[in-house]
């Protein structure tokens, strides 16, 4: 049985974020235990939206420089994004009734054979396509 867990931008953003405290402390956690048992997977969607959240979104910025060192180390975690995914996405999003973007983080995970995803904007505790949806810092 795999024990891929996909990482949502969120977790991602709070793990550079040092303004983000206990959120922060937990995300890099998380993140090092993934590395740890090579488990985590992630898509360009998230790196794409890690950039231009770590860079002018967070209170303290990333510079651009660190922000595209960080999205180079993640992008070993990538599953590659083609048209069947976003035609999956669609039927995500019609029978979950969720919003594109996240159907079409689903879809990533589901072709990446994730059986988790950490994110705090999805709803924890839901099962979308078989994929139990988790929030880590639900329990700070």
């Amino acid at each position: 049985m795999s024990d891929k867990t996909f990482v949502d931008t969120n977790i991602l953003i709070y793990a550079h974020d040092l303004d983000a405290k206990a959120k922060h402390e937990i995300a890099k956690e998380v993140l090092r235990d993934l590395w740890s048992r090579r488990a985590g997977v992630l898509s360009m969607q998230v790196l794409q939206e890690f950039y231009v959240n770590a860079t002018r979104k967070i209170s303290s910025p990333l510079s651009r420089k660190a922000a595209r060192c960080v999205v180079n180390s993640y992008a070993t975690w990538c599953v590659d994004t083609v048209a069947e995914d976003i035609f999956m996405a669609f039927q995500i999003e019609d029978e979950a009734r969720i919003s594109f973007w996240d159907a079409l983080i689903l879809a990533s995970a589901r072709k990446a054979g994730a059986v988790r995803i950490l994110s705090e904007d999805l709803n924890a505790g839901q099962r979308i396509v078989g994929i139990g949806i988790e929030n880590p810092f639900a329990r700070a």
